[in-house]
C-alpha cells in the first residue's frame, strides 16, 4: 500500500499569495477578486466590440492592444494560481482550472487561426466566482442543492432524452415517407431536423409539410412538444423538493483548501473537512 504524501500547511509567501488568490473573506482577497471582476468585464466587452466591424475599423488596434494586456494579465494569474497550492494539476483539472484555462488560450490560438480568438468571450464564466466574492454564501449552499438534485434525476432525464431521441427518429422518417422530397423533405436526417425543431416549439418555419396527412402529424408533434417540455422541468423539481437542506453549508464560509480545492469550510477550521489537509490560517483583516 503506497504511503500518502502528507498534506502539509502553506507557509511564507506561498501563503500569503494563496490568501490574496483563493480566500474571498479578506480584505486583500476581496479586493484582488472584485479587480479580477472588473478585468473580466472589460476584456468581454473589448472583444465583443472588436466584433462589430465599424468600430474594429476605427479603434481595432487599441482593442487588439487591450486584448493582449487582459490576456497577458489572466496568464500570469493562471500560473500564480498555479504557484501556489499543493498541487497544481489538480487545480488545472478542477472546473474553475479548466475554466480559466480556456480563459487566455484563444488569443494564443488566434495567431494561428484569426477567428478563435472571438473565443476569449468564454471568459465570461470566471464571474461565477462572483458568488464567493460577494459572500452569498446562501446561493452557495442553494447551488449545491440544486446540483444534488440534477444528479438524482440524471438516470430519469437520460431516459427521457434516449426516448425523445427515438421519438424524432420515427416522426421524422414517418414525414419523410409522407411528404416526400418534393415538399422540402429530401432525406430523413432533414425531416429528423424539422422534427427537432417542431417537437421542441421552436418553429423556424424553413421546412412545412404541404399535405393534409403531413400537417395532421406536425399538428401531433406540436401538440406532443408541449407536454415533453414539462417532463425535465417535473423531474428536477421533484428531486429539489425531495432534497433537505444542510444548514451547515449556509454557515460555511467560503474559504477553500489548497489540496483539493473544495468550499464550505467554517472560519475558525484549520483542517480540510474532504481530504483532510491542513488549511492556511487566513489573515485577521476577515471581512465581514
Amino acid at each position: 500500500m503506497p504511503i500518502q504524501e502528507p498534506l502539509t500547511p502553506l507557509s511564507g509567501w506561498r501563503r500569503r499569495l494563496y490568501i490574496v488568490i483563493y480566500e474571498a473573506d479578506t480584505r486583500a482577497g476581496r479586493l484582488f477578486d472584485l479587480a479580477l471582476t472588473i478585468a473580466i468585464l472589460v476584456s468581454v466587452a473589448c472583444v465583443m466590440l472588436e466584433s462589430v466591424s465599424s468600430i474594429r475599423q476605427r479603434y481595432g488596434a487599441l482593442l487588439s492592444a487591450l486584448d493582449w494586456l487582459f490576456t497577458i494579465l489572466f496568464t500570469v494569474e493562471y500560473a500564480l494560481r498555479l504557484i501556489c497550492v499543493h498541487k497544481p494539476l489538480r487545480y488545472v483539472k478542477s472546473f474553475f482550472g479548466v475554466i480559466d484555462l480556456l480563459s487566455i488560450l484563444p488569443l494564443y490560438l488566434g495567431l494561428f487561426i484569426p477567428e478563435s480568438r472571438f473565443l476569449a468571450d468564454v471568459r465570461i464564466l470566471r464571474l461565477l466566482r462572483m458568488f464567493r466574492i460577494l459572500k452569498l454564501s446562501r446561493h452557495l449552499g442553494e447551488a449545491a442543492q440544486l446540483q444534488k438534485a440534477l444528479l438524482a434525476s440524471r438516470r430519469k432525464i437520460t431516459v427521457f432524452l434516449v426516448t425523445v431521441v427515438l421519438l424524432v427518429i420515427v416522426l421524422g422518417t414517418l414525414m419523410y415517407v409522407i411528404e416526400g422530397p418534393e415538399h422540402g423533405f429530401t432525406s430523413i436526417p432533414t425531416s429528423i431536423y424539422w422534427a427537432i425543431v417542431t417537437l421542441t416549439t421552436v418553429g423556424f418555419g424553413d421546412i412545412t409539410p404541404k399535405t393534409p396527412m403531413g400537417q395532421a402529424l406536425a399538428s401531433l408533434v406540436m401538440i406532443t412538444g408541449y407536454g415533453i417540455i414539462a417532463v425535465p422541468t417535473g423531474i428536477v423539481s421533484a428531486e429539489i423538493a425531495r432534497a433537505s437542506p444542510d444548514p451547515a453549508e449556509n454557515r460555511s464560509a467560503t474559504r477553500l483548501c489548497p489540496h483539493c480545492f473544495s468550499e464550505g469550510h467554517d472560519w475558525d477550521a484549520r483542517f480540510c473537512k474532504h481530504c483532510g489537509g491542513q488549511l492556511p490560517r487566513p489573515s485577521k483583516d476577515r471581512v465581514s
